[in-house]
C-alpha cells in the first residue's frame, strides 16, 4: 500500500483538490482515473526524457509506468491553480528505495474543467 502525504491543504478549491487527487492517481497506480482525466489530445513532455502525444500513447505510458514501477510513498509539498493552469510538487520513493522530486505543471482544457490538455514534468532523483 502507498503511502500518502500531503502538506498543504487544497480543502477551499476544487482544481487544486482535484491536481492534488490526479497526483496521488499516479502514486496509487489508479490509471483509470488518470486517464480518464485528460484529453484525447493530451500532450506531456517529461523533460529530459519523452515527449507523449495523444490519448492512445498516453494510456499505454501510463500502464507501462504503473505496471514497472512500485510506489510506496509520494509526498505532495504544494498544490497551486489559476485559472487554465496548475501546479503540483513533491516527492515519491519507489519500492526499491530510491527517491525523486517532481515538480508537474497542468494546462487545462479551460478555466472551467479539470480536464488535463498539457502537462510538463521535471523529474529528479534524489541521492
Amino acid at each position: 500500500m502507498t503511502k500518502v502525504t500531503i502538506q498543504t491543504s487544497c480543502a477551499n478549491s476544487p482544481k487544486r483538490e482535484f491536481l492534488k487527487d490526479f497526483n496521488v492517481a499516479f502514486g496509487t497506480g489508479d490509471t483509470a482515473f488518470i486517464i480518464a482525466n485528460v484529453t484525447d489530445d493530451i500532450h506531456w513532455q517529461i523533460l529530459g526524457d519523452k515527449i507523449i502525444d495523444g490519448i492512445e500513447d498516453f494510456q499505454k505510458n501510463i500502464q507501462d509506468m504503473t505496471s514497472t514501477t512500485k510506489v510506496t510513498e509520494i509526498t505532495i509539498d504544494q498544490v497551486i491553480s489559476h485559472g487554465k493552469e496548475g501546479a503540483v510538487n513533491g516527492l515519491i520513493t519507489l519500492q526499491n528505495g530510491e527517491q525523486y522530486a517532481f515538480a508537474d505543471f497542468y494546462l487545462f482544457k479551460n478555466t472551467k474543467s479539470t480536464l488535463i490538455q498539457s502537462i510538463t514534468s521535471y523529474v529528479i532523483q534524489v541521492k
